[in-house]
């Protein structure tokens, strides 16, 4: 999970979409931004398709032990 005290950087719009995902991201949908760090949810981490092991909030997937 990221802390308040680290920062989170969106991505650059010219970034080519991570696999799976289909870009434009819809703020409300894919993402909220919450003290100035994007969050995304459960949906758009779904459609991403793997669990990135960071530890994000709204993780649909199974925590490997």
């Amino acid at each position: 999970m990221i802390n308040d005290s680290e920062s989170v950087t969106a991505p650059s719009p010219d970034a080519a979409p991570a696999e799976g995902v289909d870009l434009p991201l819809v703020e409300g949908e894919d993402f909220y931004v919450e003290n100035g760090l994007y969050v995304f949810t459960a949906k758009f981490l779904l459609r991403r398709g793997y669990c990135c092991g960071s530890g994000c909030r709204h993780c649909p997937y199974p925590k490997e032990p």
